[in-house]
């Protein structure tokens, strides 16, 4: 049996549940908020919009060296076409839910529809080898250069070149979040190539359930906000 297509990398699986944990106490505190339990600032306040910053950065750069993985064991277009379809579907499912829930603020790209964008173009330039890492930094610094009201469209935000944030509970742009997948991605490429055993070594016993989670992390990402704001409302049903 190829060993690159029976590696299972469990380093890489509990990394990617610690991002995905991480944002769901995130999400918690934000829940918490919205229902008016507790008074933070998330959208100016450094403490959380810090945080939101490192967790989209962990979950994208993750994400890039998975597709990494993906390439090295050669994933067939059929199957990459399954994956990304449950991806985009459950973007879509989020624009709804948001909607329902936020109104005018609804997600119209967030990081689910980003990654299901960027999926498709990391799959098509993973072969750009060690030029991934000068694509990346390009990707990064453009937004800081570029800017223009025709980009602060709700059709054409996505991109990232806007001149102000949009009212969204969820924004991240192609630009600059492509370069950090990218990012993801050459260093998967390199770790495979050189340090493999960073990846596919054994985890602790203490951290085989988080491996074991983050083989599930679109799921958990789908069903945690339900789960925390069925539990708020249940406490704010209870406390009246």
């Amino acid at each position: 049996m190829n060993h690159a297509l029976s590696t299972r990398f469990d380093r890489l699986d509990a990394l990617r549940a610690g991002a995905i944990l991480w944002m769901a106490v995130f999400h918690f505190f934000f829940d918490l908020n919205h229902f008016r339990f507790i008074r933070e600032d998330f959208y100016s306040d450094p403490f959380w919009t810090v945080q939101r910053t490192c967790i989209v950065t962990l979950f994208l750069f993750v994400a890039g060296m998975g597709q990494a993985i993906a390439v090295e064991q050669r994933q067939s277009w059929p199957r990459f076409w399954r994956r990304w379809a449950q991806v985009a579907g459950c973007a879509m499912l989020v624009s709804i839910g948001s909607w329902w829930m936020f109104g005018p603020r609804f997600i119209s790209f967030g990081v689910l529809h980003a990654i299901a964008v960027m999926l498709i173009v990391t799959r098509w330039t993973a072969r750009f080898g060690p030029w991934l890492w000068l694509a990346g930094a390009v990707a990064i610094a453009l937004p800081q250069f570029i800017e223009h009201p025709f980009f602060d469209t709700r059709l054409t935000n996505w991109v990232g070149f806007v001149t102000r944030k949009p009212a969204t509970e969820d924004y991240v742009p192609l630009l600059p979040w492509l370069g950090v997948m990218w990012w993801g991605l050459a260093a998967g490429q390199w770790v495979l190539a050189r340090r493999r055993h960073w990846l596919s070594g054994p985890v602790p016993p203490a951290l085989r359930t988080l491996a074991v989670l983050g083989r599930w992390s679109l799921s958990f990402y789908m069903l945690h906000q339900p789960v925390l704001i069925g539990l708020v409302l249940a406490v704010a049903t209870i406390a009246r």
